[in-house]
């Protein structure tokens, strides 16, 4: 299988210049489906750390890259929305974060935060002894004691450690929140109005920004805190 994908084709997200070149790396499999971006575009492409795949391969083996807090060795490792990336030996740490473009950008953080992730929980399921698995959108999975306590579409941050969670965020109206996908990618504002609609179709969600009112699906909806949008740890 070719490890090489048309720069014209890739996701939307992805923070590569389409015309430049015919081609660009191939994500790996691994989290955040079709949308994860290999680690090797942001180490080259919009960091600049690295001028080529062997630098990056060679930068990997130090085992100072961490994505949400573990040592990296491929350079085709998906990275996606709300990942945790530390640059050990510069003392660097980023969260991942859709831009007013819908492209991933990385937003500079302190060391602290950069213990744990944020993640929308978009599936709830029982399994046996009892516990409830709640699955992210990145497909990290975990286990919790309490159902009752978590519903889809709330958002969790999860210790990078020992991956307990130390932070919830209801889905609900007056909920600070922020458009992932959709013309209004990267907006951030409060949830006036969540508009149930009967049947399969998508709930519509009508946002409060600080310039405008705007409108989107509920599946384009993350719960956020207000530390998420100046490099805090959403605490």
């Amino acid at each position: 299988m070719t490890k090489h994908q048309k720069r014209l084709s890739v996701p939307k997200s992805w923070p590569v210049e389409r015309k430049e070149e015919t081609y660009t790396t191939k994500a790996a499999a691994g989290p955040h489906g079709e949308e994860g971006v290999p680690l090797l575009i942001v180490l080259r492409d919009v960091l600049g750390y690295v001028d080529s795949k062997k630098e990056a391969r060679y930068a990997l083996e130090q085992d100072s890259v961490l994505i949400n807090g573990k040592a990296v060795s491929d350079e085709r490792r998906p990275v996606g929305m709300f990942d945790i990336l530390a640059f050990v030996e510069r003392e660097e740490y980023y969260r991942v974060f859709p831009d007013e473009g819908g492209r991933l950008s990385l937003t500079p953080i302190d060391e602290e935060s950069a213990g744990s992730k944020l993640g929308k929980i978009i599936g709830k399921t029982q399994v046996t002894g009892g516990d409830t698995q709640l699955t992210l959108h990145d497909g990290q999975t975990l286990l919790v004691d309490d159902a009752s306590e978590y519903d889809a579409n709330d958002s969790i941050v999860v210790s990078n450690d020992d991956g307990e969670v130390v932070a919830h965020f209801t889905y609900e109206e007056g909920a600070l929140v922020t458009a992932v996908r959709g013309a209004h990618a990267g907006q951030i504002g409060t949830i006036d109005e969540i508009q149930v609609t009967p049947g399969s179709s998508a709930n519509n969600v009508l946002i409060e920004g600080d310039d405008d009112r705007f409108e989107t699906v509920e599946e384009y909806v993350v719960v956020i805190d207000e530390n998420f949008t100046d490099g805090g740890d959403g605490e």
